[in-house]
């Protein structure tokens, strides 16, 4: 998945805006995690849920891949079930990209 295939149409401005930042991130490799979780699960996703997702997005995308990938401890803050929900979307990401995040500690 290299980018949106949902349509926003049927969602409520709350929804589309999170579908949107979700695959509008400031790194590709947390654009495929957010954006194919927010596709897949938004429409279903209740108002403690979304709240939770935007509390996660507030984080910077390097601590956020890093935590995913699990090249860095995840935070206690950060050990909750939409945060595991949302690792379960990681894709396959390459070790050399990962090599690189790592350096950049």
């Amino acid at each position: 998945m290299t980018g949106i295939s949902r349509t926003s149409a049927d969602l409520d401005p709350r929804r589309r805006r999170i579908l949107y930042r979700c695959w509008h991130r400031g790194i590709r490799e947390m654009d495929l995690v957010l954006g194919q979780f927010a596709e897949d699960e938004i429409a279903v996703l209740d108002d403690a849920d979304l709240d939770e997702l935007e509390r996660i997005m507030a984080e910077e995308d390097n601590d956020l891949v890093r935590w995913i990938t699990g090249a860095a401890v995840t935070p206690e803050h950060m050990l909750t079930p939409m945060f595991a929900r949302i690792a379960a979307y990681r894709p396959d990401f390459d070790p050399v990209i990962m090599e690189k995040v790592r350096t950049k500690e």
